[in-house]
């Protein structure tokens, strides 16, 4: 058995709508699965999916292995894209040794997880009882693993299948948050004279607010906020920008009246050129435009104090670890803007930290911030981070596996992310976990892709370490 078939479940999954808060597709796709194979599947209340493989003959006395995969996927799309995530397959190409998806999310993350779960439990296996397990909604906040009850699976070792970075193995995760504000305004008439403009920044990288937040890409929303506040004599009719959480927001725009049409115009042209070079190495594509638009709504009142507020915001890293060198600590991220209701604008951020304690500092300086504003917050989403056990059994197993595979040494890491380890652990404190997998690049932003070549080790691993475990 080689990583083809991992890959051509996948292949499947991408057919298989899957956002967060709607996996009944993917959900009943692994119910049939186990079914079609005779295999013990359990369904709980919120559609967590476990499925049972019986030990091969002669390893019924090891130990039971669980593998878990999320079920969900972040559904993210270029501005111009048509794509329906309800409906629409993924649409790939294989390129340079990659699969990517270049208008969307390729959703590997964490549909890599699922595929190789599936080449597992499809066909024979010279292992010990193996229980698959899928939790639903990991991306906004983690809603399975919230729900797990005691009972739904046996094991107490547990491979967590949702990391991207092949070569490395992981004994740990930060805890997270969500802090969401909203500014509540009345609309006043658009100065006489005003001519009304529509301002974007767009084509930026973006990427996982946990993962790339180190890697100093352009925040859209942010930089916006950054022309804007340098501005005098326009009004704010409308911002939008961002989407998800746990995504750094690669689109941002903004609808506004300028009683000097021409010189905002020169003005934002001159910041395109800027953003062009201060990222030229994080955000080589990143674009600013401006042109004229048309708009029947009135001025936001208070529109430069919502402006002053999102740029005067937190963005990026706070600290890094002490403990763990290039390990970042605590950061924060400026996710999104809509309008809510017609007199209502929410922002969205989300905290992350190791550290519990910094991690509540962190949300509540972002806290801070926004009722200077005249904003109103609440938290929510948050999960715990997962420490560190350097005597871990299955990091033992792993590591002598990955030497002896691949005659290397591997890296033992924690990472910024959050995982699902961390509640796992929470409500089933004698589990003996572990997370790798192979190499993501992209994750929760448009262009994700997979290495192949990575996904031949990330499988050869597995498979080794789940037909050897003891």
């Amino acid at each position: 058995m080689d990583a083809t078939k991992v890959l051509d479940f996948f292949k499947e999954i991408t057919y298989i709508p899957r956002e967060s808060g709607h996996e009944e597709k993917m959900t009943a796709y692994l119910c049939k699965f186990a079914a079609d194979r005779g295999l013990e599947c359990r369904r709980d209340r919120v559609g967590n999916v476990v499925i049972v493989k019986p030990a091969a003959p002669g390893k019924e006395n090891v130990p039971v292995l669980v593998l878990q995969a999320h079920q969900d996927m972040v559904c993210e799309k270029t501005g111009g894209s048509g794509h329906d995530f309800s409906k629409d397959p993924i649409k790939y190409e294989i390129e340079d040794g990659w699969m990517i998806a270049k208008e969307t999310t390729l959703g590997a993350d964490d549909g890599i997880g699922i595929a190789a779960c599936l080449a597992l439990l499809d066909g024979s296996l010279d292992a010990g009882k193996i229980e698959c397990l899928f939790t639903i909604s990991e991306e906004t906040g983690m809603d399975g693993a919230f729900a797990l009850e005691g009972g739904f699976f046996d094991g107490k070792t547990l491979i967590n299948l949702d990391s991207e970075d092949e070569g490395q193995l992981f004994v740990g995760c930060a805890g997270g948050l969500d802090t969401t504000a909203r500014f509540r305004f009345v609309r006043e008439e658009i100065h006489e004279g005003s001519k009304i403009l529509k301002l974007r920044i767009f084509n930026a990288v973006g990427g996982h607010s946990g993962d790339d937040i180190n890697k100093e890409r352009a925040n859209a929303l942010q930089q916006l906020c950054r022309f804007l506040y340098s501005e005098k004599d326009w009004q704010l009719l409308s911002i939008s920008g961002g989407n998800k959480p746990n995504a750094i927001c690669r689109e941002a725009e903004a609808v506004v009246a300028a009683v000097d049409p021409d010189g905002l115009t020169e003005s934002f042209k001159a910041f395109g050129r800027t953003l062009s070079g201060e990222f030229a190495v994080s955000d080589p594509d990143i674009k600013a435009e401006i042109l004229p638009w048309s708009c029947g709504c009135k001025a936001v009142a208070g529109g430069r104090q919502f402006i002053s507020t999102l740029f005067a915001l937190p963005h990026g890293v706070a600290a890094m670890s002490m403990d763990i060198p290039g390990l970042v600590e605590t950061s924060t991220n400026l996710a999104a803007v809509r309008q809510l209701a017609p007199d209502v604008l929410e922002v969205v951020t989300s905290q992350r930290s190791s550290v519990t304690s910094a991690l509540h500092a962190m949300a509540s300086k972002v806290e801070a911030c926004f009722r200077l504003g005249g904003f109103e917050t609440e938290r929510s989403s948050e999960y715990p981070g997962w420490k560190p056990d350097m005597n871990s059994r299955i990091l033992d197993v792993c590591v002598k596996a990955y030497r002896r595979l691949f005659n290397a040494e591997p890296e033992v890491k924690a990472i910024h992310a959050g995982l699902e380890c961390g509640l796992f652990l929470d409500k089933f404190p004698d589990l003996d976990m572990i997370s790798f997998g192979p190499t993501l690049r992209g994750v929760h932003a448009p262009g994700e892709k997979l290495e192949l070549a990575s996904l031949d080790k990330f499988w050869a691993l597995l498979e080794y370490v789940v037909c050897n475990f003891s």
